[in-house]
């Protein structure tokens, strides 16, 4: 229980968000997230020192007041979102409220018949980015996440995305499931994959992100090629209450026998796409690690 308490990803602190964004008042589940994402603040000076840090990296030096602000601005923007998270599958009636930009991007590749990798990052929604694809596109989503420290907090938020209709591939499980994957693909669905992070035991790529050597996962890079689905940069912000906006870059692909000159090159546009979504929404860039 000790445990739980000092880890902002624990069962107990899901367990609670749930409770209180399906029986809370509605002033409370409206207002209070960002209450607690400044007490996690507050309480979790290693995760401060992160989020500074990558602050720093978007945007450079700058005045301690204005990047003490926006450090607190990430902790509120990310309770928000994992609230809205659990309110959006629970009977209040609160339904996400979705806009894509250059929708066109998307659209395109996916009238291209190989299915869509969409490459997302950890931004504001995108707990929600497979539910609010579904709800624009009605795309069949099988969102590839790593597993989580927690095994009974990520079985929760499991069950929460499970109910807005997502399928949840986790990494580290049996090989077969990269087959899976590309029957997914061949069947014209989506399989949405994130690129800011690099699970432990996977194969990473080089790449340069705000002028600082960072490795992407190299397996979805190489999905598109043995598939030939493009992949599709799709980033999310939170601009609302329950209101969110979905960013499309143009397609990145990927020849079917690339060289690693290719996936090099693959890697590099993906990450100035993120690099580019970033800087605009610093705040909203929930990178922990």
């Amino acid at each position: 229980m000790v445990a739980d308490l000092r880890h902002h990803d624990s069962v107990f602190w899901r367990r609670a968000i749930r409770f209180g964004a399906t029986y809370g008042p509605d002033a409370f589940v409206r207002w209070s997230p960002p209450l607690f994402g400044l007490a996690f603040a507050a309480a979790l000076p290693e995760k401060r020192r992160v989020v500074r840090e990558n602050l720093r990296r978007a945007l450079g030096d700058r005045g301690v007041v204005e990047e003490t602000l926006d450090v607190a601005r990430v902790f509120t923007n990310y309770a928000s979102c994992l609230t809205e998270s659990f309110l959006a599958v629970t009977e209040r009636g609160d339904g996400l409220i979705t806009t894509c930009k250059d929708d066109e991007h998307y659209v395109q590749a996916m009238q291209e018949g190989r299915g869509v990798i969409v490459a997302t990052a950890h931004t504001g929604g995108w707990q929600q980015a497979g539910q609010l694809l579904r709800a624009v596109h009605h795309a069949d989503v099988v969102v590839v996440m790593r597993r989580e420290r927690d095994q009974r907090a990520q079985a929760l938020q499991d069950a929460v995305r499970d109910r807005g209709g997502i399928r949840l591939l986790h990494i580290g499980d049996d090989p077969i499931d990269a087959l899976q994957l590309l029957q997914h693909l061949r069947k014209g669905g989506v399989v949405a994959v994130q690129m800011d992070r690099l699970p432990n035991g996977m194969r990473g790529r080089a790449v340069d992100l705000f002028g600082h050597p960072w490795q992407v996962p190299d397996g979805p890079l190489q999905l598109a090629a043995i598939s030939g689905a493009p992949l599709v940069p799709v980033f999310t912000r939170r601009v609302g209450f329950m209101e969110y906006e979905v960013h499309v870059a143009p397609a990145v692909r990927v020849p079917r026998r690339p060289t690693p000159a290719d996936l090099d090159l693959a890697a590099g546009a993906l990450a100035r796409e993120m690099e580019k979504f970033v800087v605009a929404n610093a705040t909203q860039w929930f990178h922990f690690e």
